[in-house]
Order: structure tokens, then C-alpha cells, then sequence
């Protein structure tokens, strides 16, 4: 497991640090103290901490310990569940054989009855249809089918939603405790999403750095709720509304950027981002006519280029 070597004024502020940029609690993290560091004479000829630090356990092993399985587990019953799908296809494919089979010999015997039908028929003719009733029943059909398409579709909500809301806030609540920290939950369901508000102090070391900490802390619950249920439900944690000053923060920057671009016509790369702070670029400069945008590189290591539209 690769360590960091941070440097801080205290020891104190080091582990702070470093459990960051690792993006993890402070309990889940091993160090030795390299300098501890002096403050000096009235604050001069001081010297700062450093420690070396690395995780105790893994991302996976954390998960393992969360939810009992490991990737390569998941990956077994993907597999196994795959199985069971094509030998249920299989099965649908028999039986639509078996069905088109019947149909052919029933078509067959309705044919011989229609033929005697019609030399009934013949034989006594029957008043003729009064003209225009098959036409008005096939518009009336053909003005009910749009009524039915055009019904707005409904947002999809878990069928409890309470428990949902349970699971989040009892996980984030044993993280919190576990970290040491005092942090309301606040949980609410807007359309198909699970919005969750974390309010208390020191806030910026659950952000981490570029929110990579709010991230992971996403993807874990997300993965608590989502656990065991048919219907996924998105889940979106925020605290001091940061979202909102990420999203105008990149917003600013693909637009700088772009100028960058037309002035040099040059491509330029970006950072390294998650999925949804790279469709904030893509998404604020899709209407640009002079530049383009599109993604390099593979996970977590994907970043946007932003380049000159070819005309």
C-alpha cells in the first residue's frame, strides 16, 4: 500500500492532513512520525511535523467489512445471475416456438371455417354494413392512442422510502461516530433522488480535496441503500453547498478555458475529474461554435480536452 509524507506544524494537523488527501478517517490510518516538530524561541527557528502515513485497509477491505462480500464475490454472482438469464431467454425461445406452432394449425382450421362461412353466405345473403361506422371506430382509436403516450411519466420512488432514508442516515451516523464528529443528517427525496444534507463544523475535511472525500462517502452510502433492492435510487450528498460553488467554479473554468483555445488553437487537457464534474464542461460548452469537448484516459485517471471544432 503506498504511503504520503505530509508536513504540518503539529503532529496533530499532519494526521489531519494526510487522512485527506487519502481520503479516509483518521482511524483508518497508520503513520510515523518523522520530525515532531519544535516551535522555537517566540516563534523563531521553529520546525514543522512530518509523518509518513498510509491506510490500514483498502477500499475493498472496507466494503467487505461494510456489506460481507469483495469485488471478486460480486463479480462471481454477476456471473452466476448472467447464467441464470440466458437459460430463462432460452426458455422464452422454446415456448415462442411451441406457440407459433399452435398458432399455424389453428389458422389452419379457422380457414377451413371460414371458407364454409362463406359459402353460407352465399347462399343467404346478409344486409349489407351501414357505410361509415368502421371508419369513425378507427379514428376514435386513432385519437385515444396519443391521449396515452402523452401521460407525463412518473418519477421513480423506492416503494418505501422511509427505510431508504433509515439505511443512509444509519450508516453516515456510525461514520460520523467513528471519525468522531458531531454532524446532522438530513435526509429528503426529490423526484427519483436521495438528497442528503450533512450540517456541522470542520466541514472541509468530509469535502477533502476537490471533494474526493464527499465523493467517496457518496458512493458507500449509495451502495448501502442500493444493497438488496431491485429499483437503484441516486443519491446525492452535499454539505455547505458545496455542489452548487463546484458546479459554478467549473462552469467559470471551461469558459476561460474555451477562450484559452480560440486564442491559441491549441487543445488543451484538464485535470483529471469524476463523471459528473466532466459533464459540467461538456454540458457548458456544447452550445460553443468555435470549440469542442471530449474525454481521455481510463478511470479514475479521465480527464475532458477541450479543442478547436473543425469546420
Amino acid at each position: 500500500m503506498d504511503s504520503i509524507r505530509v508536513t504540518a506544524k503539529t503532529v496533530e494537523d499532519a494526521i489531519t492532513e494526510a487522512s485527506i488527501e487519502l481520503g479516509t478517517s483518521s482511524d483508518n490510518i497508520e503513520y510515523t512520525v518523522i520530525e515532531k516538530g519544535t516551535t522555537g524561541f517566540f516563534g523563531i527557528g521553529g520546525k514543522k511535523a512530518v509523518i509518513e502515513a498510509k491506510k490500514k485497509f483498502t477500499d475493498e477491505d472496507l466494503l467487505k467489512e461494510v456489506f460481507g462480500e469483495t469485488k471478486k464475490e460480486k463479480k462471481e454472482n454477476k456471473e452466476a445471475k448472467k447464467e441464470a438469464k440466458k437459460e430463462e431467454k432460452k426458455e422464452e425461445k422454446e415456448t415462442k416456438k411451441e406457440n407459433k406452432e399452435g398458432k399455424k394449425e389453428t389458422k389452419k382450421d379457422t380457414k377451413k371455417e371460414d371458407i364454409k362461412k362463406e359459402a353460407k353466405k352465399e347462399a343467404a345473403p346478409s344486409p349489407a354494413p351501414e357505410a361509415g361506422k368502421p371508419e369513425e371506430k378507427d379514428a376514435s382509436e386513432k385519437k385515444e392512442a396519443p391521449k396515452e403516450n402523452s401521460e407525463p411519466k412518473q418519477p421513480r420512488v423506492p416503494a418505501d422510502p422511509e427505510e431508504v432514508c433509515r439505511r443512509a442516515e444509519a450508516f453516515l451516523k456510525d461514520v460520523f461516530r467513528t471519525m468522531e464528529m458531531e454532524v446532522e443528517v438530513t435526509t429528503r427525496f426529490e423526484e427519483d433522488t436521495l438528497c442528503v444534507d450533512l450540517n456541522g463544523n470542520d466541514m472541509g475535511i468530509l469535502i477533502g480535496k476537490r471533494g474526493q472525500t464527499l465523493d467517496s462517502l457518496q458512493y458507500l452510502t449509495s451502495l448501502v441503500v442500493n444493497k438488496g433492492k431491485a429499483a437503484y435510487v441516486r443519491v446525492k450528498l452535499d454539505t455547505e453547498d458545496y455542489r452548487s460553488r463546484r458546479k459554478a467554479t467549473l462552469e467559470n473554468l471551461a469558459k476561460n478555458i474555451a477562450f484559452k483555445v480560440k486564442k491559441t488553437r491549441r487543445p488543451v487537457f484538464l485535470e483529471p475529474m469524476n463523471p459528473y464534474e466532466r459533464r459540467i464542461i461538456h454540458s457548458a460548452l456544447q452550445d460553443d461554435p468555435y470549440v469542442t469537448t471530449h474525454s481521455e484516459g481510463e478511470e479514475p485517471c479521465r480527464k475532458v480536452v477541450v479543442t478547436l471544432r473543425k469546420k
